[in-house]
């Protein structure tokens, strides 16, 4: 078999590269990392996380977060402060300026998403659409007896298969 034939190689390559054509908005354009846009990302949402919600909700390994973490305090966009008498635990939230510059972010890194997306057929997108939630349906089922839990994406709500 080719790799180039091989499913889960296409899989990671077409993401790698759709995820790079975003990066190039929010690195270029804003000086973010991608860590950095992930953990921004996650705060705009929540308003605040500890670092326990924030492991189970990226796929961001303990020393990403942390580096992550210290950057985008150091450039107050998010607040990082000590929970209690165990110091590794933290709660992290995002300040107003971190708010702003992701929402100012996020409607250029939205506007090329759309613009790529778009130059596909609506059936394809529909049925690309369908095909991750399926996927990741699938994932959970599997590694669910193993780990006691589905994927991190949460569904929006019912997908029709």
């Amino acid at each position: 078999m080719r790799i180039e034939a091989f499913f889960p190689y296409r899989l990671a390559v077409v993401a790698e590269a759709f995820s790079r054509q975003l990066v190039a908005v929010y690195g270029r354009e804003y000086g973010l990392s991608r860590e950095e846009w992930r953990l921004l990302f996650l705060l705009e949402d929540a308003g605040s996380l500890d670092s326990l919600q924030l492991a189970q909700r990226t796929s961001l390994d303990k020393v990403q977060v942390s580096r992550a973490a210290s950057r985008l305090e150091e450039k107050a966009l998010i607040t990082r402060t000590v929970l209690g008498s165990d110091r590794r635990l933290r709660n992290y939230a995002i300040t107003e300026a971190g708010r702003d510059l992701f929402r100012r972010a996020f409607d250029r890194v939205g506007a090329r998403a759309d613009e790529i997306l778009e130059a596909m057929p609506a059936r394809d997108r529909a049925a690309l659409e369908r095909g991750v939630a399926a996927l990741d349906r699938a994932i959970a089922r599997v590694t669910e007896p193993e780990t006691g839990h589905g994927t991190a994406f949460p569904r929006p709500g019912p997908i029709e298969d």
